[in-house]
């Protein structure tokens, strides 16, 4: 039988309408498959999903460090030389004439006495004493052990710690508000368009940043750079998945949930060896520099072209990649004759310039877009509510971070089984589950535990780390390829408000501490109800058009309620039966 080389009607990845009459045709996966779709094309693939990702999580945990907050206390009155107390006050016994103590006996941080007590020096303790203090007029002094930071800068301490979240989430603003301009510009200009755009712009705010002469300026090109970090990331998940055959597209994923964590890695091995924060800053900025170099050779996403009636530019594309891996013969069936023939049907249907209300435009994608929103929602809440504050624990932030990281390894492993073996679904479900349980076990554990504390967080964000990386699947594979990049963008959205909203909480949280378990823990809880009214996706085709995504939903409500009906029917007449049986031995 001769093959009908053609592109189907699921544009990216799925079982095609035979148009061809007596003949059989070929699905875009299949086909990217025929033309070596894991073949030298492969390696630009892998480096498309591996820099973006591991450079995007350097700059979502790079407060971590660049923001850490050193031991400090107020600076004794009348003291001016510099860094060092004269006369070797930083001595326990001579700092108390300056400083007051805390309940723990240690130099209260934000307090100091308006004069000072050597009185104090032969008495056994305070307690008695009525002795007037002060706030720090003269600013304070931080430990030397812990290099320079935008806390020990700028004096986020006390009255201004509150800056140090805020700052944070004016970040996780910026990749809202990048979420909502670049998923609609990716959908109307093409990926690789926005993907350089968004790159160029990361390097000159992150640089910007790194030389911020204050902290306002800081918080604008920090804003500026999550709108730029969510451009590369929506954009470079697209394009790599509208360049994978179906059956691989959960390796692919899961390639690029490893990247996340070996990110986290890398990141803290430079916090380590770069200490000084302005430099760590511009370091991490400057290596995006690699992604602009590789996306010239990148070709457009023929998905997106073919959809966007660019059919010459999808021939020439999808030659070259066949050209790239050795498969000349291949290419050169695909004509734009016959990419327009089979295409003509589904192209009209598809609408040139998306918007976000496109999401909302039938009952079914309605249903879709908020139960996925609310997912990314508490996934973005939680896990940022446990990752962004580490020095909580009191150890060694390098070696927590370490920790954190390497947790996530085997949670990823198993949820790309779990996907694989069960399906998007349930793993979505249960990961959030245990996330919640883990996060709400710890409002029950002493403060003075902190070893307990951590290790229940780190299954806990182990989990969350699990759910995102089938969170970026499952929404790949719910919208059509029309929206596809929009319904990303909207999930991304929804995890940068999550994790925007997730430092304030530690605002709030230093006024009633159980508050914030209970909200992290809370929140996954509604997010795995809301799941579970999702459609599987597992080893289904991805989806062209609104109209075919609106099919699918209607026919699994209609599935559900015929397997509803039969349960009950059969449950009847069973009960009948037994009844029947009851009235024969009487």
């Amino acid at each position: 039988m001769r093959v009908c080389v053609c592109v189907c009607v699921c544009v990216c990845g799925g079982a095609s309408v035979n148009r061809c009459s007596g003949e059989s045709t070929m699905g875009f996966s299949e086909l990217l498959h025929t033309i070596g779709g894991m073949g030298n094309f492969q390696i630009l693939q892998t480096a498309l999903i591996m820099f973006p990702t591991i450079l995007i999580t350097c700059h979502n945990f790079l407060q971590n460090f660049t923001a850490m907050t050193p031991e400090h206390h107020c600076r004794p009155v009348n003291w001016t030389n510099g860094s060092q107390v004269p006369g070797g006050v930083q001595d326990g016994d001579l700092l108390r004439v300056f400083i007051p103590l805390d309940k723990d006996q240690k130099p209260e941080r934000c307090l100091r006495f308006s004069e000072p007590h050597w009185q104090i020096l032969n008495l056994n303790g305070t307690s008695s004493l009525n002795l007037d203090t002060e706030g720090c007029l003269d600013g304070w002094v931080y430990d030397q052990s812990v290099d320079s930071s935008i806390v020990s800068e700028w004096d986020l301490v006390c009255d201004h710690k509150s800056l140090k979240s805020i700052a944070q989430s004016i970040y996780m603003t910026g990749q809202l508000v990048g979420a909502i301009i670049f998923g609609i510009f990716s959908d109307r200009y093409g990926r690789k368009r926005v993907l350089q755009s968004a790159t160029v712009l990361m390097i000159a705010v992150g640089l910007g940043a790194a030389c911020a002469p204050g902290f306002p300026a800081y918080c604008a090109f920090r804003f500026l750079s999550g709108m730029a970090m969510t451009g590369i990331i929506v954009a470079s998940l697209c394009l790599t998945m509208e360049w994978t055959p179906t059956q691989r597209r959960t390796l692919v994923n899961t390639y690029a949930m490893y990247m996340i964590t070996l990110g986290q890695v890398i990141l803290s091995g430079l916090a380590y060896f770069i200490r000084q924060w302005r430099w760590l800053q511009g370091t991490v900025s400057v290596t995006y520099v690699i992604i602009l170099l590789y996306s010239w050779g990148l070709p457009e996403s023929a998905c997106w072209l073919v959809t966007h009636n660019k059919l010459d530019m999808a021939v020439k594309n999808l030659r070259a990649v066949a050209r790239l891996n050795g498969r000349k013969e291949q290419g050169r069936k695909l004509t734009p004759e016959v990419v327009s023939f089979h295409m003509q049907e589904d192209t009209a249907a598809v609408k040139e310039s998306p918007f976000f209300l496109d999401l909302f435009r039938t009952p079914g994608l309605c249903k879709v877009t908020c139960c996925i929103a609310l997912g990314w929602f508490s996934a973005g809440f939680s896990f940022y509510g446990l990752a962004l504050d580490l020095q909580k624990f009191g150890f060694n932030i390098y070696g927590v971070q370490m920790l954190f990281t390497v947790m996530d390894l085997p949670t990823k492993l198993l949820a790309g089984l779990s996907m694989g073996y069960f399906g998007r679904r349930i793993t979505v479900v249960s990961l959030l589950l245990l996330a919640s349980c883990m996060i709400l076990v710890t409002t029950f554990v002493p403060q003075d535990m902190n070893t307990f504390q951590m290790i229940l967080c780190l299954f806990g964000k182990g989990s969350l780390a699990g759910c995102f990386s089938c969170l970026y699947l499952y929404t790949m594979e719910l919208f059509p390829t029309e929206i596809r990049q929009i319904g990303m963008s909207a999930g991304i959205f929804s995890t940068r408000l999550g994790s925007l909203l997730a430092p304030l909480i530690y605002i709030l949280g230093s006024h009633s501490p159980v508050l914030q378990p209970v909200m992290f823990g809370l929140m996954p809880i509604l997010a795995a109800i809301a799941a579970s009214f999702l459609t599987e996706t597992n080893n289904q085709p991805l989806l062209d058009t609104i109209q075919e995504t609106e099919k699918r939903m209607k026919m699994a409500h209609d599935k559900k309620r015929n397997i509803s009906e039969n349960t009950t029917k059969n449950g009847l007449v069973s009960l009948l039966s037994e009844m029947t049986k009851v009235e024969g031995k009487v």
